[in-house]
């Protein structure tokens, strides 16, 4: 049956493993040597990480307790949303405390209390790779005497400082968003005023591209809190945010999504104006395009999830007596991406 099935073409076999579910891919590795260096590929594994976030009906997502991550399943419907705790998603020293994460095709870059290192996980193949990193702020080190950015090299295990002159400004506490291999950032032109466009760090050619401006539908409303997310690994949502009464808090929120996004181009469609009274948390949400749902925390309800497509509804992200869920940080899509270990020549020469 396999050497029937080899004689397939590529193509046609790329597909039909690609269909297989992430649990099952161990069985497929171990059936011979081209399947395994098959589903180690690049482009399979992209195509899979693809087919297995279609394939999802619940939205999985990443949740932080006490020292660790967990994994999470939020079922939501107009009847009985709900949700669900998987269990344990790293495999870390539980006196390891994380402080942020950041997730990119079912990887994780966790930034711990500890400012002088980092992790990069892969959690559904266990690999872990610790960097240590100079500066404090994670993604762009910036401070007020000077601008130095710097890229970390999986293959040399090295950092590299590039030559920037920034005709930028980017908030040290700002979250960037990983898509499509690239970060964006909210940006603008100097230090005053309102964040009106985004940029993008090109890993490809090493550099910043333009700045690219955010929708004129919402930056001509004087929005003072932008903040990005991450559609389905596909597209950028851009959340804006104004309080129109402080006293009831009481604001409107716009939500708009790339209909087109490269390093040097983008193009946005709206998705939702909202005037409301939830004291959401802005800093985090989520976005599903299909059914028109958009995600968030309630400020005044930190045990609650709050989801919102025609109506507000609560979730109890309570797990255990005692115990609930922190916000969750990001979605999460199971991914077969190989975490790249360093020689023992590299592990000395960075101690």
């Amino acid at each position: 049956m396999t050497s029937m099935i080899s004689s397939l073409p590529r193509e046609l076999i790329e597909e039909i493993i690609s269909r297989v579910p992430l649990r099952s891919m161990k069985s497929v590795r171990l059936t011979c040597k081209s399947w395994n260096n098959l589903s180690k590929s690049e482009i399979f594994t992209k195509m899979h990480i693809d087919k297995a976030a279609t394939r999802e009906e619940n939205t999985m997502m990443i949740s932080m307790m006490p020292h660790d991550l967990y994994l999470m399943s939020v079922t939501v419907d107009d009847v009985d949303p709900s949700v669900e705790l998987k269990g344990q998603l790293s495999f870390l020293d539980n006196q390891v405390s994380i402080y942020r994460v950041f997730h990119y095709e079912g990887l994780l870059l966790c930034i711990f209390e500890d400012p002088t290192r980092v992790v990069v996980l892969n959690p559904y193949l266990r690999q872990a790779r610790w960097i240590q990193i100079r500066f404090s702020h994670l993604s762009i080190g910036w401070d007020s005497f000077r601008c130095e950015y710097e890229i970390y090299d999986f293959d040399s295990s090295l950092w590299t400082t590039l030559d920037v002159t920034p005709h930028w400004w980017i908030s040290c506490s700002s979250y960037g968003v990983s898509l499509k291999g690239n970060t964006y950032w909210p940006a603008k032109r100097s230090s005053r005023g309102l964040f009106d466009h985004i940029i993008c760090f090109d890993f490809t050619r090493e550099s910043f591209g333009p700045l690219l401006p955010l929708p004129f539908g919402a930056t001509d409303r004087g929005y003072p809190y932008v903040t990005l997310s991450c559609v389905k690994e596909e597209k950028l949502a851009a959340l804006f945010q104004q309080y129109y009464s402080y006293c009831k808090c009481e604001y409107e929120i716009d939500i708009w999504i790339t209909t087109k996004i490269e390093a040097e181009m983008v193009s946005w469609s709206k998705f939702l104006r909202m005037n409301t009274k939830p004291n959401i948390y802005p800093i985090i949400f989520l976005i599903d395009e299909e059914k028109k749902i958009f995600m968030s925390l309630d400020r005044e309800f930190p045990k609650t999830f709050l989801n919102t497509a025609r109506e507000a509804k609560y979730l109890d992200l309570r797990v255990s007596d005692g115990q609930y869920c922190r916000p969750p940080v990001c979605s999460y899509v199971p991914s077969l991406v190989q975490i790249k270990k360093p020689t023992l020549r590299q592990k000395d020469e960075t101690k």
